[in-house]
């Protein structure tokens, strides 16, 4: 008689965890945001910090598809989509060292909230996909909520904010091209390669702003930090996904900006203003009701897949 009950009881217990380790996956990666930005005020270059970073995680995710059997080497990673996802990614990558380096943490950790509003646009705009007026009014939103974070022409505004939206705007082009990637390429192969391709950029961007490596010891503890703890929630968020629904966890994404910000406070000293704490909230808000309106939208298609199934 107590069998039927067990699903009952594993389910709620499997959903509690993957809510957890999608809030810790996004604790670990505001850690990494926070010893990013540490490393390049401790003297590191922003090139040498980047180059680092994608050899550990290159290093890190090599050895993550070795245990898991995946191919990394095949035709299939010559594909367009994927060749657009890398390329994306070495965009949203530079953007974000260079974000962290500049930028307040606070403001960055806002700015970098705009990813689901952005893949939004991209896939009306470059997907055809359809999307309803009401998504596209949080969207707006969010753009009037990031356009008091940064502020152009008031008091306030720093040009270099416009590297946290680079980094924002290539991770999110990222991730909806890799809608388009084919089906059969395991998603540890693709963050792989996403990973090499942005090595020697390291190198480039180190050359391009005229700096020379620097080792000083405390700068490096930070970079291994950052890919430590990048890798670790890499894992968690991957593990949250699998054992819970994406609809369950997705939302606990947020928790990033609240954890960001708050290093930014105590780590760094900073105090953000009414405008960026403000335009935070209308960015989250608007991520928050654009994500809740597609899994409504997913559920009505659904039934209507169901009922046109069973006539």
């Amino acid at each position: 008689m107590s069998a039927p009950d067990a699903p009952a009881v594993e389910r709620p217990m499997q959903l509690m965890r993957g809510i957890g380790l999608m809030v810790l996956a996004m604790a670990l990666l505001a850690l990494s945001d926070m010893f990013i930005k540490a490393a390049t005020r401790g003297g590191q270059p922003p090139g040498q910090v980047l180059l680092l970073m994608t050899v550990g995680g290159t290093v890190f995710f090599v050895l993550i598809a070795r245990i898991q059997g995946a191919q990394l080497l095949s035709r299939a990673m010559l594909h367009p989509a994927v060749l657009w996802r890398n390329l994306f990614e070495v965009v949203g990558s530079i953007g974000l060292v260079l974000g962290l380096t500049y930028v307040p943490l606070s403001q960055f950790a806002a700015i970098m909230q705009m990813a689901p509003l952005i893949v939004v646009i991209g896939a009306a705009t470059i997907l055809k996909e359809p999307v309803g007026a009401r998504r596209w009014m949080a969207v707006a939103a969010g753009i009037v909520g990031m356009l008091l974070v940064v502020r152009p022409g008031m008091e306030g505004f720093t040009p270099t904010a416009f590297f946290a939206l680079m980094g924002v705007s290539g991770l999110a082009l990222r991730d909806l091209v890799t809608r388009l990637s084919p089906p059969g390429i395991p998603s540890i192969s693709l963050s792989t390669w996403g990973f090499a391709v942005t090595i020697p950029f390291g190198a480039v961007l180190m050359a391009l702003m005229g700096d020379a490596p620097r080792w000083s010891g405390p700068a490096m503890w930070h970079v291994a930090g950052a890919v430590v703890v990048t890798a670790l929630g890499y894992y968690s968020l991957t593990v949250a996904m699998r054992v819970a629904p994406v609809s369950v966890v997705a939302p606990f994404r947020y928790a990033r900006l609240v954890f960001t910000m708050g290093l930014g406070i105590l780590v760094f000293g900073e105090r953000p203003d009414a405008l960026t704490l403000l335009g935070a909230a209308i960015i989250l808000v608007a991520g928050l009701y654009t994500f809740l309106r597609e899994r409504q939208l997913a559920r009505r298609l659904r039934r209507v897949s169901a009922t046109e199934a069973s006539r």
